[in-house]
Formats: structure tokens, sequence, C-alpha cells
């Protein structure tokens, strides 16, 4: 099952293709030069806002046809092309951004301005985002030329580290004999019931790193390099604090975010030590272990085993919500399994112009990949309460893009067991456990691993042998005991796209606050229900005009609770 990208366009050589991006490149002059001398009226403003709604559209379409193409096809020569042919556009609005925000910081009069209009008012909070993000612009004299250089500099490195990861292979030794497989169905077999496949597969994907591992560093190496050149530059102290003003969070609820995972580090070391005495051996988890089922769980889902089992769990809650699963199925946004050349992992992208999304997927019929299609599609499910919203407000900090995601996970979770006999309820309270210790423990360690990288990448560039030593330093910090000192994963920095990310850097460290919504490890039933469902579409609708806060530090205490034994924990509330 591969997802329908003509609902965009045909192909590259479309002429609808070269008409909208011709149009992008006119439209984004154009607002460049309005918003340079922008006036301090209401009608100003106004066109200005329906010129970024148009030049959004267009943008997300064209951009995103590319960028949705090399997902799935990092080798698709006319996707390289086009995405480096619309660059410089996406520079020119940026510099429109920017024009706009040094505009908005004179007006003082802004709060009149958005009273006198519903456009603005709608606006608000945009507006006055980016009067406040006149502080962090860059240097107009420097910007075109700034931007110019990140072609050749991070946004290249990127692209190169995604052609590397989606042409590697691995050689895995099966049942006598050695399978060739691309890195994701390598790393699927993680989930496999069978130790030795495990064990197998884990070998095989250490053992392919080493061809890759140069130009992953020098990928790497680039991209931090330059992520503190633009901290710099847009006077920001450091990487991480231009990372937590894009997603709205401070530094205290960071701490707070922070002190809780550490704080609860023990009780999930205690956990993988307890699984490995259950897979039969003593000590700590061997790595190929973490996601070992235990107990008697499916690995044979179909993908309409999938669609059925979403659409019956998931639509209970939200008959919206399964209406649009079975659509995203019948309408074929789903890129569905893993193949050579397309990247690992999952995501889900909104296209706002079409009300639809795009899902990436690596299925390999585990009921880790059916948690992950109800991961994405909670993404999806927020895209289509945005869909009636303007295109300008549909972005969102991380904790709270990552609430109907971990809402979904957990929902599915606690339907499946009330159905589920003793022995699959054991296996999928387990996985649970070993989610939320993704959520909590792997991505500290993934915190500490940037944090040390952006600090040194300052005044050195790291090999990969250095890269992999961070790492490893990080999984004992974090996992420590828990974890077989002598079977970690020294790769993790290679494997996982988010650090090569040039627009969010520090890309994981909120999502564990977005993990304990107050919804989303709640039971769901009758009234509450719908209370709830009313909660999660109103939260989904308005992300535009949502912030952080210090929702996460309520979640900080809650965790505390939990795992003092203050309140029983969520996840073995039904046990």
């Amino acid at each position: 099952m591969n997802w329908d990208l003509t609902k965009l366009y045909t192909n590259f050589n479309a002429p609808e293709y070269a008409r909208d991006t011709k149009e992008a490149a006119a439209l984004a002059d154009k607002l460049l030069s309005e918003a340079k001398g922008l006036r301090p009226d209401v009608s100003a403003l106004e066109a200005m806002l329906e010129g970024l709604q148009a030049l959004s559209a267009l943008t997300q379409r064209t951009y995103g046809y590319a960028q949705l193409t090399l997902a799935a096809d990092a080798n698709c020569a006319p996707a390289m092309a086009a995405a480096t042919r619309i660059q410089p556009t996406l520079n020119v609005v940026k510099q429109a951004t920017s024009a706009l925000s040094a505009r908005l910081k004179g007006m003082d009069d802004l709060d009149a301005l958005i009273a006198r209009s519903p456009l603005l008012t709608e606006h608000a909070y945009l507006l006055r985002t980016l009067k406040r993000d006149a502080a962090h612009v860059i240097d107009p004299a420097l910007e075109p030329t700034v931007l110019k250089l990140q072609l050749s500099g991070g946004s290249a490195w990127m692209r190169l580290r995604d052609q590397l990861e989606g042409n590697l292979t691995a050689d895995v030794a099966l049942d006598g004999g050695t399978r060739t497989l691309p890195l994701p169905a390598v790393r699927g077999m993680a989930y496999s019931p069978d130790r030795a496949v495990r064990r197998a597969a884990y070998e095989a994907e250490l053992a392919c790193y080493p061809k890759i591992e140069i130009p992953m560093a020098a990928c790497l190496n680039g991209i931090k390099g330059e992520a503190n050149t633009i901290a710099e530059s847009r006077r920001y102290p450091s990487v991480l604090d231009m990372a937590l003003d894009a997603s709205r969070m401070d530094r205290a609820t960071l701490d707070a975010l922070l002190a809780a995972l550490w704080e609860s580090l023990p009780m999930f070391r205690r956990y993988f030590r307890l699984k490995a005495k259950l897979l039969g051996y003593d000590g700590g988890l061997k790595f190929y272990d973490l996601f070992a089922p235990v107990g008697h769980i499916r690995a044979d889902y179909t993908p309409e085993d999938a669609r059925r089992i979403l659409i019956d769990k998931l639509g209970a809650f939200s008959p919206r919500m399964g209406r649009m699963i079975d659509r995203a199925f019948d309408a074929r946004w789903i890129d569905l399994y893993p193949r050579e050349g397309k990247v690992g992992g999952a995501f889900c992208e909104d296209m706002h112009p079409l009300r639809q999304s795009f899902i990436l997927a690596n299925f390999d019929g585990s009921y880790s990949s059916v948690s992950t299609l109800a991961h994405e599609l909670g993404h999806a499910y927020q895209n289509e309460c945005m869909a009636d919203g303007s295109i300008l407000l549909a972005d969102c900090p991380m904790p709270l893009a990552e609430t109907a995601s971990i809402f979904n996970e957990t929902l599915l979770a606690e339907r499946m067991l009330e159905d589920a006999d003793d022995d699959a309820r054991a296996a999928l309270l387990e996985q649970q456990l070993s989610d939320g210790a993704q959520v909590i423990v792997d991505i500290l360690s993934r915190y500490l691993f940037e944090s040390e990288v952006v600090s040194r990448r300052k005044d050195q560039v790291m090999t990969a042998s250095e890269l992999c030593e961070i790492m490893l330093d990080a999984q004992r910090r974090t996992y420590g005991d828990g974890l077989d000192p002598e079977c970690l994963h020294p790769y993790m920095w290679a494997c996982k796209s988010h650090y090569y990310d040039t627009e969010v850097h520090f890309y994981n460290f909120p999502t564990p606050s977005a993990s304990s919504s107050p919804w989303a490890c709640t039971g769901c039933t009758g009234r509450g229900a719908r209370r709830s469902c009313r909660r999660m579409r109103r939260s989904c609708a308005t992300p535009g005009r949502a912030t952080s806060g210090t929702w996460p530090r309520r979640w900080a205490s809650t965790w505390r609770a939990w795992t003092s034994g203050g309140r029983p924990c969520p996840y073995l509330k039904k046990s």
C-alpha cells in the first residue's frame, strides 16, 4: 500500500506544478517587498495575511510534493531537483516573515488595529508572536546570505543523510541463510517474538553502520555546527534556548520536566531488569530485547486487521475520527511498508490545502506497528480538526503536536486490554511500559547526547567513534544497570533522523510532557468520553493560539506522584 500523491500533482513535469512553483516565487517576492514597507493600518495587515495564506498553500503543495516523494524514494532525481529549485523561494518567505516582524515591532498600536478586524483578531496570537520574535531576527543585511549558505550547508547535509539511510541495507543471518534487507525492515525485527531473530537483526544493524559512519558523522557535525552559528546570529544564548523558544517553553518548565524524568529512572531500571529475568537471564536487559514481546501478542497483523481495529477502537471514542481513519485507508493517505530507498520511522505530514494528511510508516505486522499507525493518525486527526482554520495557524509547538498522537496510542491500548485474555493483557501492559520507557528514558538519553554534541561542536569536529562514545555515555547515564553494559547501541545517533533536522533541534525533549496530558492516561467511557472528546477537539483545533505554558510542570508533579506511590500509575490501573 503506497500513498497517492497524485492528489497534489501527477508528476514533476505537470503544467500545474510548473504554474504553482512560478506563482509561489512571484508571490514571495511581492510579499517581501510589501513587508519591508508595511503601513501600520488594518487594510495593509489584512492584505499581508491574505498573501501569506495563499503563499503558504502554494509552498506546502509544491515543496511538500517533493519532500514526500523523497521520503518514499530517496533516489528520485526529479524530486531532488524540484526540492532544490523551491528552496530559494522558501528563503524569500523567511525574509518576508523577518521583515514583517521588524515592522510589527514598531507598531505600538497593534492591539488596537487587531481589535478593528475579524481577520486580524483571528490571527492575533500570530501577529503578537511575530512582533515578539523581532528580537531574534537575523540582521537584514546578512539574512539573504545566511539563508543561501544554508542551502549548501545544513539543508544539503540533511538530504545526504536521508539518502544514506534510504540506501542502507543489512545482511541478516536467518534460518541458515542470509537475507539482505533495507534498514527499516531490519530494525522492525526488534519486535519479533523469536530471540534469535532479534539478536541477528541487532548484530546485522550494528555491522552495517560502519559503511556510512564517516559521511553520517559529517552530516551531524555540519548541521550542529550550523545550528550554533544560527543561534548566535539570532541572538540566542544557545541552541537549546532557540529550541525552547520554538517550542514555546521556558527553561523552568524544561527543568521541571527533566527533574521528573531523572527521578523516574530507578523505576524503569527495575522494570528492565525484571524483563530480563522474564526472558530467562539475570542482570541488565540486552539492547536487542528492549522491545521483545512478553507473553502472547500477535505479530501477524495485516493492514486490513489494523484498519478494522483502529476504526473500531478509536472510532468508539470519536466517530469523526473513525470516519477519518476509514477515509485515510480508502484514499491512500498512507505509505505502509518498508522498502529500499524509503526513510525509516514514521511521520504524518499535514496537507492543509487538501484537507488531509499523508502518513509514512514501516509496517511489519507487529502490535507496535498498529500502535504507530494509531499515533500518526492522531496527528492526522489534529490536522482534520484544524482544517477549517487558517493555514497560518496550523503549526503548533511540539508538546501539543504530540498530545493527540499519544492519546491515540494510549486509548488503543486501553481498548485492546478490555478484550484481551490474561496472557494477552500481560503482553499489552508490558508493551505500554516499554513505550513509556522510550518516551521517558530513551528520549532523556537523546537529550543528553544532543546537548553534548552541540556543546563540543562549538570548537571541534567529532569523529564517528567519538559520536558513538557520546551515545554510549548517554545510554549508560539513563538506562544505568537496567541494560547490559556490554550490549548497548552506539549508533543510535546514525539511525534517528531527528538529530538531523535543520529547523528543529532537540526535537524530542518536550514529548514526555505530551504523554501525560490530562486525558491521555484516563479511562474514557460514557459522559467522560464525550467531555474528553470535546476537549481534545478544542485543543487540536486551536494550536496557533496555544502555548506550552506551565502544564508540563503540572505533568512533572503528577509523574512524581505516580512513581512514588502517591497515586496509581494509569499504565497499571487495569491489572
